[in-house]
């Protein structure tokens, strides 16, 4: 097979692939009409002109042993250890997997933007990193499609329905500080305020070794 550099592959488009690149992908699993999120690895053309591309898999969470859980968001992937070879045809357009910190800055979510926080080995179910900060009073992890409080004084993150608020109340304030930060005075007037970036690293962690064991 002879390498190439791209691959103008996106019919009806101009947009060319490279490796590096991550391309949404037709598949043909009969439970999901989801497609298959990769990152091209490679390109190749055989002697008959066909193109074949080597790509690393994306799991989504539904796909991973555990399964989904609560702190996976919608457009969560796990950057698996499973390759393959498909070919260029399959490939239906290009898309985007920013790190779980550059997603959380995003200001407008588009179709083709996904964020990975974890690689995964597909046969044993191991991630990692293998345990992720929790934050709230419920201690889980950040689900960016859930609207969060930010305390001013100790930089965590809540739930509203975690400190008795609802997310409208909780978005007509200004500042929050947490009940564990308050004086008596800010118990009485509580402010919120909507979250910009991601919160510094929590001091406890989520043993992501659990999803496995509750399977």
């Amino acid at each position: 097979m002879a390498n190439l550099c791209s691959y103008t592959t996106i019919r009806g488009t101009n947009k060319v692939v490279r490796a590096g690149d991550c391309v949404l992908m037709r598949t043909y699993d009969h439970w999901s009409n989801l497609p298959r999120v990769a990152q091209v690895q490679k390109i190749a053309q055989d002697d008959k002109n066909n193109v074949i591309v080597c790509v690393r898999l994306y799991y989504r969470p539904q796909e991973s042993i555990g399964g989904r859980r609560e702190f996976h968001g919608v457009k969560e992937l796990f950057l698996s250890d499973r390759f393959d070879f498909q070919s260029g045809d399959t490939i239906e357009g290009k898309c985007v997997v920013h790190s779980f910190k550059n997603y959380m800055k995003l200001e407008n979510v588009s179709a083709e933007d996904y964020y990975c926080r974890f690689q995964y080995q597909a046969v044993t179910g191991v991630f990692s990193p293998d345990r992720v900060a929790v934050y709230c009073n419920c201690e889980m992890p950040r689900n960016p499609d859930y609207f969060m409080l930010h305390c001013k004084e100790c930089k965590d993150w809540y739930h509203p329905s975690c400190v008795g608020m609802t997310i409208e109340d909780a978005m007509n304030l200004d500042e929050y500080v947490c009940s564990e930060c308050s004086t008596d005075d800010d118990v009485e007037n509580p402010q919120a305020t909507l979250p910009e970036s991601q919160a510094s690293d929590g001091m406890q962690c989520y043993i992501l070794s659990a999803l496995i064991n509750d399977s």
